[in-house]
């Protein structure tokens, strides 16, 4: 599932902390905001098989590099390379509009060559450059996270330590762990400043070396804490925040988990309904027993996997991966359903393909660094639990989404970023208070499985936002071609003009 557990980060200074910023960068920053950005071509930035297709999809595209501080409060120390995709705007332009597509770890380069097909004839394209960046230690930039290689993943052999992923972890495990991604990445240094607050003053550096004297964004699931932390730190220099799919700001990682898990069986439930309706569900008729068929199927993967193609096999949790990624997204049902009938013929293939399809994974082996990303990232963002306080919390995942338990009791979990180097920094909540933001436009889907509607109205409430209530069930829905969200993200983005108090659009 996209948003993964994790806790600890570096301390940030008293100024980033507060969120008080000055309206000039600090002197010692000033080569940072005063780059010179060279796109140029797009060789060489590609790092997956979706990446060269996407980068070399049209003649517009241009590509560049920029630098900043890995840790801000040593501005003259070591330096990360932010990579960055351009689409230009169509006619007159209003400036930049950045972009980032949740994950955390998810890459943002490619996000703009999407963004940019989807609006082909919105006015959004034609008044603003579309800015796609991957964020530091994800994707292209540099040094980018790396633990696991593609066979790893090809393999089945990638377990990250977290409450929600079957497995028992010692403590000496998780240390290994911890030390072989940084070993592979960098060095600790660079594990001690991955966080949503260092993103963020990334994004700044971003705005100001486009040209921009405020910024347009748009951010999609955790995008959406990182567009509010950008907005905390930096609200002088807003101009228009799109925040789709909201990350609740305000309660922390155990409570959000189990909204989120919650919301993930909701969604179980509601496929598994609609499977009931048609000929030969392997779920069968009455949706009341439908996790247990479910588990009934899938538990024996746990000794036994199925083929899946490719020498690759299906197991428990690539089922259930399959099947939550599935969730996602309504129109992916049909294709849950049929993987799952399928694992009676002895194959996997259905379900491992939407398994792949989620992570980016193309068909010539390659993976991104998503996964690593994304605990890297959260290990600087989420709250810290001791092994005890991690037991409880799968026990009370299992609890309300019975369909990812694989029966082997809750026993054994722990944050696989208890020997992270530095502290989690992000804090909870966060946001709050904020004087002088331009109102955000907060997209909430009303059946979002892993960014709860709930997370929308306290995201709306929490920045004092314009919320855009949108029916259906699906994880965001600002990029899913749908007319009434297009108008009213545009109208927001390009005059400023936010949909009326209650208005609903429906997917």
């Amino acid at each position: 599932m996209k948003t993964r557990t994790a806790a600890l980060t570096v301390a940030l200074s008293l100024l980033a902390l507060t969120g008080c910023t000055r309206s000039e960068p600090e002197p010692s920053l000033s080569r940072y905001y005063d780059q010179q950005l060279a796109f140029g071509g797009c060789a060489g930035y590609a790092t997956t098989e979706n990446d060269d297709k996407a980068f070399t999809s049209r003649a517009d595209l241009s590509c560049a590099r920029m630098e900043v501080p890995l840790d801000y409060q040593r501005p003259d120390g070591r330096t990360a390379q932010i990579a960055l995709l351009k689409v230009p705007a169509r006619g007159p332009k209003i400036g930049s509009l950045v972009l980032n597509p949740g994950g955390p770890g998810g890459a943002g380069m490619s996000l703009a060559v999407a963004a940019a097909k989807l609006w082909a004839d919105n006015p959004i394209t034609e008044r603003f450059d579309l800015i796609g960046f991957d964020p530091r230690g994800v994707g292209a930039s540099t040094p980018a996270v790396d633990c696991f290689g593609d066979a790893d993943y090809d393999a089945g052999q990638v377990a990250l330590p977290m409450a929600s992923v079957p497995g028992r972890w010692t403590a000496e495990e998780t240390r290994a762990l911890m030390d072989r991604c940084a070993q592979r990445s960098g060095g600790l240094e660079v594990f001690s400043h991955l966080g949503t607050r260092d993103a963020a003053r990334d994004m700044d550096v971003l705005r100001a070396a486009v040209g921009d004297d405020k910024l347009s964004y748009a951010g999609l699931s955790y995008g959406t804490r990182l567009g509010a932390v950008y907005a905390e730190m930096f609200p002088q220099h807003v101009r228009a925040l799109v925040l789709d799919g909201a990350v609740d700001p305000l309660i922390g990682t155990v409570p959000r988990r189990i909204q989120q898990f919650t919301a993930f069986q909701r969604s179980f439930e509601k496929m598994a309904a609609d499977c009931a309706t048609r000929p030969g569900c392997a779920l069968g008729t009455d949706p009341a027993k439908a996790t247990e068929t479910f588990l009934a199927i899938t538990r024996p993967l746990i000794d036994r996997p199925v083929p899946a193609g490719n020498g690759r096999q299906l197991d428990f949790a690539a089922a259930v991966g399959g099947v939550g990624a599935g969730l996602y997204d309504a129109s992916a049902w049909p294709a849950i359903q049929q993987g799952i009938a399928e694992i009676a013929t002895g194959r996997g293939d259905i379900l491992l393909g939407l398994g792949d399809a989620f992570s980016g994974r193309g068909a010539d082996g390659r993976w991104p660094n998503m996964l690593e990303a994304n605990y890297a990232i959260n290990c600087l963002d989420e709250e810290r639990r001791t092994p005890e306080q991690e037991t409880e919390l799968r026990r009370r995942i299992l609890a309300v989404a019975p369909f990812v338990d694989p029966g082997t009791g809750a026993d054994g979990a722990r944050d696989g970023c208890e020997f992270w180097p530095v502290a989690p920094t992000l804090g909870y909540p966060h946001a709050t208070g904020i004087e002088n933001l331009p109102a955000p436009l907060i997209v909430s889907t009303t059946g979002d499985p892993a960014t709860p509607h709930s997370g929308g109205i306290s995201l709306a409430e929490t920045l004092r936002g314009a919320l855009l209530t949108v029916e259906g069930e699906q994880h965001t829905a600002s990029l899913a071609a749908n007319p009434c969200v297009d108008a009213a993200v545009a109208d927001y983005l390009v005059d400023l003009k936010p949909p009326a108090p209650g208005a609903r659009c429906t997917l």
